[in-house]
């Protein structure tokens, strides 16, 4: 060995033998404290979306969990509630009770939709209460403005008051067929009646009524009639019902699934199906959405009914003693259709 040059240390034989498990021990932890340092917030929005996909994975596991671990509602008895004659304990049960299973809720609304078409006697007659939907197809150069295709109304029991199509007064550029559920065969077909037709009789139906719909108002505004405020019940609007969208303006497909249960709008829609279904949304919170009306405001509703009613007595009989020179025919047929119309509004206010 030269001088004035130190020799390297020698390792042991031991220490070799350690080396090889300390190393790759230390580096292990090394790298579980970089991770544990840098793990991101579940409050931080930027996260990338593997990470928004499991997190929304926990809390589907942990929604579950706590679904199964609390007990179930308990559904209250018929007897036991002041409003028992408007709601039966089929709807106690939709609002009330467990969600089902996909084939469930199709045997439900199968069952459910049979049950309203075999309603009779008390139960087919007007009421009260009456829901309304509207089918349209498009008119005008790109089809964006809408005309009235198909008119539905039906009662608190889902009994059907009117339904049908309607020959629109414009040339139809977009049926919206997808949507709509209309063809050209609907239109064309000798079923189908006049605009005037239909709006005579819608508004014949609701007049001095609470009208139950959802978005009400491009219902009323295609069929070119108005309704007193105090008198229209709509879904899209209600606010316990708007919190389900986080203040935005519901869908009545979303709406249907959320509260009773049942998946609706497929394929093209059916305005007496959207209109049955807007009413068993209705029935299901009818008690807590008459309280927040009011009493004063119900005091203001039967004062509009009454008011509606003679108004329409007093248009019926002016029409009838306004003479009419020119034309007696048209007399002999107004007064005709009025005496008709009346007759109608009798027997629907016996409810």
């Amino acid at each position: 060995m030269a001088k004035g040059k130190k020799s390297a240390p020698v390792v042991s034989s031991n220490w070799k033998k350690l080396l090889p498990t300390i190393a790759p021990t230390e580096q292990k932890k090394k790298r579980k404290n970089t991770e544990e340092e840098f793990i991101i917030s579940p409050n931080y929005k930027c996260f990338n979306k593997r990470q928004r996909i499991e997190k929304l994975k926990a809390s589907h596991v942990a929604k579950i969990s706590t679904e199964s671990e609390t007990p179930e509602s308990t559904i209250p008895d018929q007897n036991e509630l002041w409003f028992a004659d408007d709601i039966d304990q089929d709807d106690l049960k939709n609002v009330y009770g467990k969600k089902d299973t996909p084939q469930e809720q199709k045997l439900k609304k199968k069952t459910i939709l049979a049950k309203m078409n075999a309603v009779s006697g008390d139960q087919a007659r007007l009421g009260k209460y009456v829901a309304i939907d509207c089918e349209m197809v498009g008119v005008g150069p790109d089809g964006t403005d809408s005309a009235l295709a198909r008119v539905s109304l039906v009662n608190f029991h889902g009994a059907v008051l009117l339904d049908c199509y309607v020959k629109p007064q414009e040339v139809v550029t977009d049926y919206r067929t997808h949507v709509s559920g209309i063809e050209p065969k609907h239109l064309e077909s000798d079923e189908a009646i006049t605009f005037k037709e239909a709006q005579f009789k819608a508004e014949a139906i609701i007049r001095g009524r609470v009208l139950i719909g959802h978005a009400v108002y491009n219902d009323l505004q295609v069929l070119m009639i108005s309704h007193p405020t105090l008198l229209i019940r709509d879904t899209s609007r209600y606010k316990p019902f708007r919190n389900l969208a986080k203040g935005r303006t519901p869908g009545l497909k979303m709406l249907v699934k959320e509260i009773l249960g049942i998946s609706i709008q497929s394929g093209s829609h059916s305005s007496v199906e959207d209109a049955r279904f807007t009413m068993q949304l209705y029935k299901s919170v009818k008690l807590e959405w008459e309280k927040s009306v009011g009493a004063k405001s119900g005091l203001m509703m039967k004062k509009i009914a009454a008011k509606e009613v003679n108004q329409s007595k007093k248009k019926k009989t002016v029409s009838i003693k306004e003479p009419n020179q020119d034309s007696e025919s048209d007399q002999d047929s107004e007064s005709d259709q009025t005496s008709d119309s009346g007759s109608e509004d009798d027997g629907s206010d016996e409810e």
